[in-house]
């Protein structure tokens, strides 16, 4: 799943809160991603959890608890604000050049005044200067212009940032796997601009994100343990991928087997899981048939060595407890008393 799938895997929205949540992934939006963060952690959800949702790492979700919602500016607003100021400084240095040059002051003198080149100050005494120069806020093209529609493309088909990366660097591409994340991560911002426009049109489909690390937790957890992804989500994940629904159901015929007792059934699903032709299960299986006689013995036999690995496994950890200051003796002694008080204990 982590070699096929991307971190982040698209469904047709089907929870009431989509649009909410697709906003909150805008790491712009920072004061409601602080809140909901907040608000989770309260529903006793854990860290991890709030940063899956929030598609963030551990580390932002625990510097947003640290944060009061309410002190908190949206990213939008603060760039705008610094935006106007540097305008009104500029404004002022105009204004003052000009003045300046109003008195007759030479422009050579103007510019050692205000730590200036002549030519900056030349284009200060322009009557057609304006502070605003037009490339606020505008894009600028890189490296990566020439391949920007491919790259949404294969990313809105599911593909992987670094296979991106090594499809669009054999056709000349020089930058990195990170540049292709910010690239697509303001083009979701960008497309927020125009969703209410969108969501007018007939042929708009909202859509929602979830992640993989969710789907990978659903093969040894139960779907009610796994509070980042709802029920109606998961089966439109298997909607959408049909493939997850055979793997899944592979995983649970197997862990019947193995509490069957009828080691027949494990050739059948050797077989089966042979026709899936995934590099990572052939692995898997060639280790099966390998010892397939003692994974047949696990099945049918009703006892196992699960006593002799827990004895060897108390043994390593009283080693480890006692590291740089153990000898055999002194292990021999450590390990007969802690059976000898456990004896007296029961």
């Amino acid at each position: 799943m982590i070699r096929t799938f991307p971190a982040r895997i698209e469904i047709p929205a089907v929870s009431a809160e989509a649009d909410e949540i697709l906003k909150l992934h805008n790491i712009n939006n920072r004061k409601e991603r602080v809140s909901f963060a907040h608000q989770k952690r309260s529903e006793n959800m854990t860290v991890n959890e709030i940063a899956l949702l929030l598609h963030s790492s551990v580390k932002t979700v625990q510097k947003y608890l640290m944060l009061d919602p309410d002190e908190i500016e949206n990213r939008t607003i603060v760039k705008e604000k610094k935006h106007l100021l540097a305008m009104k400084q500029k404004q002022n240095e105009v204004n003052e050049a000009r003045a300046l040059a109003k008195k007759g002051v030479p422009i050579e003198e103007i510019a050692k005044t205000m730590h200036h080149t002549c030519k900056t100050i030349q284009r200060y005494l322009s009557p057609d200067y304006s502070v605003e120069d037009g490339h606020y806020n505008a894009r600028i093209p890189g490296k990566l212009a020439p391949y920007e529609a491919e790259v949404i493309k294969l990313r809105s088909e599911g593909m992987t940032y670094p296979n991106i990366h090594k499809i669009i660097t054999e056709k000349g591409y020089k930058g990195s796997v990170a540049s292709l994340r910010m690239f697509i991560q303001k083009e979701r911002i960008r497309n927020e601009a125009h969703l209410s426009q969108q969501e007018t049109c007939s042929d708009y489909q909202s859509k929602e994100y979830i992640q993989r690390r969710s789907l990978i937790q659903l093969i040894y957890k139960g779907l009610s343990d796994v509070k980042t992804i709802t029920k109606t989500q998961y089966e439109q994940v298997l909607k959408t991928y049909p493939v997850i629904t055979e793997l899944y159901a592979a995983i649970k015929e197997f862990y019947e087997i193995l509490y069957s007792r009828r080691d027949e059934r494990l050739e059948t699903w050797l077989e089966k899981i042979e026709n899936f032709n995934i590099p990572e299960l052939q692995t898997y299986v060639n280790g099966i048939r390998i010892d397939i006689n003692a994974v047949k013995n696990g099945i049918k036999l009703k006892y196992n060595n699960g006593l002799a690995e827990g004895s060897v496994n108390k043994i390593k950890v009283i080693k480890r407890i006692m590291y740089g200051r153990n000898s055999f003796d002194l292990l021999k002694a450590k390990v007969l008393l802690h059976e000898q008080f456990r004896c007296e204990f029961n």
